[in-house]
Order: C-alpha cells, then sequence, then structure tokens
C-alpha cells in the first residue's frame, strides 16, 4: 500500500485547520469521489455547505456544488449506476442530484425529501436486485458467467412487471426511518415510521438488505453498554401511498462490555458498519475511548433452540424438529488498536465460500477480502474482513513528509494529522481519504497486499478485475494504478483472448468497453501508445454508424423482416461490387428517407466519415509503419466494412440533399469522388478475408 497521489487546496487559517464539522465522502463505480466542506465567509458568521465532485483521473478539475443545505451535511450516497448522488442533513433534509446531459461537471438537484429538524444519521439507496458473485476458483475459465455468476436477489420493492422501484431509505437520530420512492412519472411517495414502539436516541445506524427484498437497520446509542439494535423494513405501496412496516430483530452486546477485565475501558461505540450493503448477516464494530480502539466482527446465525426434556416425552415430534433462531455470534476480535478514526468496507462482491477463500489465499488474491481503519496517530491499515488480522500497513510518515523542523514539531500541542473519511473503490484496489486538514489522499492496494508474486500470477489478478469491470460496466481506473508498463502487452492480448471466447450475443454487447479499456491500457506503455489513437477512432466509427443507422425507419411498419440497418449491413457484406451505385440499387431507398434539416446536421458527421476513408487509403503506402495512427484499419474488415456501409448511405442521403454530402478538393470538376474512395476501400475491404474480420486488436 502507498500513496498514488495527495490533492493540497487553498489553505485556510490555521485556526480552521481541524474542521469541527464531520468530513463526508463517497465513491461511484465511475470513479467519482464527493466529499464535503464547509465555506465561511470573511466575517467566519455565514456558513456555506459544498458537496465537491472529483474525478480520479484528472484530480485537478474539481466541481463545486453549492448545496443549499443549511445544515452540516452528514451523508453521501451514490446510486449503482454512478450517475446520481444523495446527500443528506443535520436538518433532515435529503437531496437527489443527477447529471445534467451526462456531464460530470454539471448536476442538478431533481427531487428531494425532508424529516423536519431530525438529523439523518444514515442513508442508502433501495436495492435494485441486481447482485454479482466473484469466484476466485473459476478465475481461469473462458465464461464470464461463471466466473461472475447472478445472486439471486429480490429488489426491495418492485413495480408492476417486477422491475426495480427507485428510492431511498434514511434512519434520523430520533429513531425514524423515512422511505422515499421515486415513481416513473417524476412523484414522490414519502412515509416515516418509528423504528420500535420505545423510541431511543441513535447516535450511530447502518443500513443492509436481504435476499428476500427486506431492509435491516442497525441502530446503536453510542453507549458500548447499551445493545445493538437490528431491525427489519418492509416497504410496500398501498393504495398509492407508501407503507413502512417495521420488526425487531435480535440485539447483541459487545463482547469487550461483557468481559470484567474491559467493562469501563471502551465507553463509547464509534462505529457501526454492516460487512456489505447486501449481507445483513455481519456487522463490524468499533468501541473507544481517549486514546485506543477495538473492533469487533459478528454474524448473525440460525441455531437450534434446545428443548428441556419434560417437552420431548410430552411430544415426542417436537424432538424431531427442533425449533431454529436466529443469534448473533462474535466472528473475531482486535486486540487493542490505537484509536480509530474511519473505516472503509470493500464493494467488491467476491464469493465467501470455503474454497473461494481457500483459492484466494493460495493465490495472494485479496481484493473485497480487506478492509481499511485509519488512526489517530496518521497510519492505515487493511485487514481482514473476518478475521480482523492485519494484511497491510500504511504509516503517516509516508503520507505527510515533514515540511517543518522536527524540534518545532515536537513543540507543538496540535493533534496529529489523521484520516477523518475514508472510502474503498468498486475493485478494493484504492483507497481515498480525507484528513483533518482537508487535503485528500489517494492510496493504492495492491492485489496481493504487498506479497511477491510471479509475473504471471500478477496477470491474472489485474485480468480477472478487468473482466469484472467490463461485465458490470464500471470504471477501471483504480486497476490501472497497479499496471506496470511492461504488462500492457500482454495483457492487452489476454483480454482479447477472453472476450474472443464468449458467445457472439456477449461480445456484442461487450464490444464498445473492450475497445475503451485496451485505449486506456496502451497510454501507460510507450511500446503500445500508439494504438490509442486506432482505438478511440474506432469507438467514434461505432458511436456514427449506430447513430446513423437509428435513424432510418421501415418503409412498412410491424414488418418481422429485418430492421434497415441490418438489411444495410446484410446487403453490403452480400455484394462486394467496387461500384457503389451497383450496391445500392439493391437497397429499399425509401427506408432512408430523413427530414431536410435532419439531414443537414449530420453534414459534420458524413465529413468526419468521408475524410477517414481519405486519411485511411492515403496511408496505404506506408501500411508497413507501425506506428502511424490508422495502421491497424487497414487489416480490420470488421470496421472497413462498416465504412463501405456508411458511404453507401451517404451517397442515398446525397440524392435527396446534395449539400450533406462531405467535401472534397478533386483534380477534375467531373470526377466522381464518392464512387472513386468507394471503389478503392472496397478492394482494401477484400484483401481481409472474412474470417480476418475483428475488433482491433
Amino acid at each position: 500500500m502507498d500513496v498514488a497521489y495527495i490533492c493540497e487546496w487553498d489553505r485556510r487559517p490555521r485556526t480552521s485547520h481541524c474542521p469541527s464539522i464531520p468530513l463526508v465522502c463517497a465513491w461511484s463505480c465511475r470513479n467519482l469521489i464527493a466529499f464535503t466542506t464547509d465555506q465561511r465567509n470573511e466575517e467566519e458568521k455565514d456558513i456555506t455547505n459544498l458537496i465537491h465532485i472529483l474525478d480520479t483521473e484528472h484530480p485537478w478539475d474539481v466541481y463545486s456544488i453549492n448545496s443549499g443545505h443549511q445544515e452540516v451535511i452528514t451523508c453521501l450516497e451514490w446510486d449503482q449506476s454512478g450517475s446520481r448522488l444523495l446527500s443528506a442533513d443535520a436538518d433532515g433534509r435529503i437531496k437527489c442530484w443527477g447529471m445534467t446531459d451526462h456531464l460530470a461537471n454539471s448536476w442538478q438537484n431533481l427531487v428531494g425529501s425532508e424529516v423536519d429538524g431530525d438529523p439523518i444519521v444514515a442513508l442508502s439507496w433501495l436495492h435494485n436486485g441486481v447482485k454479482l458473485a466473484l469466484h476466485v476458483e473459476k478465475s481461469g475459465v473462458s465464461s464470464f458467467g461463471e466466473k461472475f455468476s447472478r445472486v439471486k436477489f429480490s429488489p426491495s420493492l418492485t413495480l408492476f412487471g417486477g422491475k426495480p422501484m427507485e428510492g431511498w431509505i434514511a434512519v434520523t437520530v430520533s429513531g425514524l426511518v423515512t422511505v422515499s420512492l421515486l415513481k416513473p412519472n417524476g412523484q414522490v411517495l414519502t412515509a416515516t415510521e418509528s423504528l420500535c414502539r420505545l423510541r431511543c436516541r441513535v447516535a450511530l445506524a447502518d443500513i443492509a438488505f436481504t435476499g428476500g427484498g427486506n431492509i435491516v437497520v442497525a441502530t446503536c446509542d453510542g453507549s458500548s453498554t447499551s445493545p445493538v439494535q437490528f431491525y427489519k423494513v418492509c416497504v410496500s405501496v398501498v393504495s398509492e401511498k407508501c407503507k413502512i412496516d417495521t420488526e425487531i430483530l435480535p440485539s447483541l452486546f459487545m463482547r469487550c462490555t461483557t468481559d470484567p477485565a474491559r467493562k469501563d475501558k471502551f465507553p463509547a461505540v464509534t462505529h457501526l458498519k454492516f460487512l456489505a450493503r447486501d449481507m445483513s448477516e455481519q456487522v463490524l464494530l468499533c468501541a473507544s475511548n481517549q486514546c485506543s480502539s477495538i473492533a469487533e466482527c459478528w454474524s448473525l446465525r440460525k441455531e437450534g433452540l434446545p428443548l428441556n426434556n419434560i417437552f420431548q416425552q410430552l411430544s415426542p415430534a417436537v424432538s424431531d424438529k427442533q425449533p431454529m433462531i436466529l443469534k448473533w455470534r462474535i466472528l473475531s476480535a482486535t486486540n487493542e488498536l490505537e484509536r480509530v478514526s474511519a473505516v472503509a468496507l470493500p464493494k467488491l462482491p467476491i464469493s465467501l465460500t470455503n474454497t473461494d477463500i481457500k483459492v484466494a489465499s493460495e493465490t495472494k488474491f485479496y481484493p473485497g477480502l480487506g478492509l481499511a481503519l485509519a488512526f489517530h496517530d496518521g497510519n492505515v491499515q487493511i485487514v481482514h474482513r473476518l478475521s480482523l488480522q492485519p494484511m497491510a500497513v500504511l504509516y503517516g510518515s509516508s503520507l505527510r513528509p515533514s515540511e517543518e523542523p522536527s524540534l518545532k514539531r515536537q513543540r507543538s500541542p496540535t493533534p496529529c494529522i489523521h484520516f477523518k473519511a475514508l472510502q474503498m473503490s468498486w475493485t478494493s484496489l484504492a483507497l481515498v481519504g480525507l484528513d483533518t486538514q482537508g487535503k485528500l489522499s489517494i492510496l493504492r492496494v495492491s492485489p496481493s497486499m504487498g506479497h511477491s508474486l510471479d509475473m504471471s500470477t500478477s496477470l491474472r489478478h489485474l485480468l480477472f478485475l478487468l473482466e469484472y469491470c467490463m461485465v458490470t460496466g464500471y470504471d477501471w481506473w483504480d486497476i490501472l494504478l497497479h499496471v506496470q508498463p511492461g504488462m500492457v502487452h500482454n495483457l492487452v492480448e489476454k483480454l482479447n483472448e477472453e472476450y474472443t471466447r464468449q458467445n457472439a450475443a456477449l461480445q456484442q454487447v461487450l464490444s464498445t468497453r473492450i475497445l475503451a479499456m485496451k485505449a486506456s491500457l496502451c497510454k501507460l506503455s510507450q511500446t503500445t501508445v500508439t494504438r490509442v489513437c486506432d482505438y478511440h477512432a474506432k469507438l467514434f466509427l461505432i458511436s456514427i454508424s449506430c447513430t446513423l443507422k437509428s435513424l432510418l425507419r421501415p418503409h412498412v411498419l410491424n414488418t418481422p423482416d429485418k430492421s434497415p440497418g441490418d438489411r444495410l449491413t446484410e446487403i453490403c457484406n452480400k455484394f462486394t461490387d467496387t461500384d457503389i451505385d451497383k450496391v445500392m440499387i439493391n437497397l429499399k431507398t425509401e427506408e432512408f428517407v430523413l427530414d431536410m434539416p435532419t439531414l443537414q446536421s449530420l453534414q459534420q458527421l458524413i465529413q468526419w466519415l468521408g475524410d477517414f476513408v481519405l486519411y485511411l487509403l492515403v496511408s496505404l503506402p506506408n501500411q508497413g509503419s507501425s506506428v502511424r495512427p490508422g495502421h491497424s484499419f487497414l487489416r480490420d474488415g470488421a470496421s472497413l466494412g462498416t465504412l463501405r456501409e456508411m458511404m453507401v448511405m451517404i451517397r442515398i442521403w446525397g440524392l435527396l440533399k446534395p449539400s450533406c454530402l462531405p467535401v472534397y478538393t478533386a483534380t477534375s470538376d467531373t470526377q466522381d469522388s464518392m464512387s472513386l474512395l468507394f471503389r478503392l476501400l472496397t478492394r482494401l475491404w477484400l484483401c481481409c478475408p472474412p474470417h480476418n474480420q475483428r475488433l482491433i486488436t
């Protein structure tokens, strides 16, 4: 574990270096980080609560939102797509932020809800029923479906037809649970209910989900002598109104409070977290005093309830079927630690079967198996999520190089700089921390936790995680932190091999993702950087092709045969004539009729296609030079075939509106540039046999 980079903002006056308000941060699956700060005016009277959004790949571009929250922001939560963000404050107000036009630097407040005057202590989006499991045991198999299996999991609430209903759930300090549901028409249904009849103060809370569609809420009043309470929450819609039903589940007391030797040593519970949002059976607790902490991991299990012999004699049938009860059992506990300041849990849904854990231990594959603890002395430690045994450590001295003489630092009475907020990336290969000076640090977390591995094993670990990001659509920037320049070529080749082993339908879905992934990998090595341009051009070509084909409409509605775009592909592959007009007459030209303004608006895209074809043909004499941009296109039959289709489509549109055609400078006024380019392009395409048609590799 080491430092990737540190972001330093404008320094504040020394009196406010340690902000009194809690810092909050959240890491999305798109590798966008949201975090909060407060901004005071010159008189130090008015405070503006800001939300900052930062792309980890471009940390110098920070977009700041004036949240409009009058009180301190207590919670931030990204949705599963990484395009919407929830913020909640100490006045009970919840706001839902959404991207404007899919731009990471443009956000607007979409909807919201409130529990007036009741601070929010826990917040979560409702579960959408999608859950994957990574099987380390099967990392060597070819099928993505076996490596990343779909786990049966019910959404928190469903619409007609089984579609998951969107919304969020929050827990307040006074013991209320509030649920807001987003209807398809934009209406928000909100309901509030007490977690139990006897309401009490809630200092800490967390939310998790069960496979049956229920919600589990854990609460604690902050005292280690009080029980940690658990509640089952069921959400439904009755007569167009949101309804909440709650049920008390078994509670637990921390083990450190039941030990006479340590009964009063750790008076406060400072952290309460479920180990995963879709795993309500395991919880992490941390109790602290002024100087130290202790962490405990608990698991909820079904156990048989022993019956007295009297009942067994009265009813022998009862003894055959022993009643089962739910009971919390401690899994592990740490020794006394430095005082914990922040906790980060893994988001990677690694399978926790005995076989998978054994294979992960043998191959030193640890992503998803460790959780991070930040301490008041500035250190950060990764511990195993089940045994709580140390796996890696990063000392605060390596995070913050000294800027002052050592003697001066020793006399300084100010507390040590430490992380107040900590979050893990979605592949568990990076950490983000916000310290007491407001600095943001990105830390690399090695997949092997520092164990030395041979090159093939390291490549297999990174390849496994890249495949996971390809299947889920998550951003893979945090994986690139661990890719060395010498690994790039082998990673790209192996990634392409695994991709080609999938079925045709899955390849079509993942075609653009693998291109984007290859482009980002090739940027990391000088020997492959020249291929980046080709990958981006391929992505742009696919985008233009999909856009133009989507504009085509069948002449007769409800036709059972192929769409116009599919027929265009079929005709262009079937007729290999070099004359563009002979290919065009085999198409139903009435399917290509568009409005004149629409055609004219496409002229710039059409011009790019024409220029790109011209560039490729000009590059033919230099095809032996692999460093020239566009070199790999000359051997890519699939891309050349797509360009032929676009040329035929443009030819038809040119008959409708000549001004939309690409502009060329010809040597003769009578020369048909489109026809000439199509003839040369077709001859080049025919040099690529169908069995060699593939994506750029």
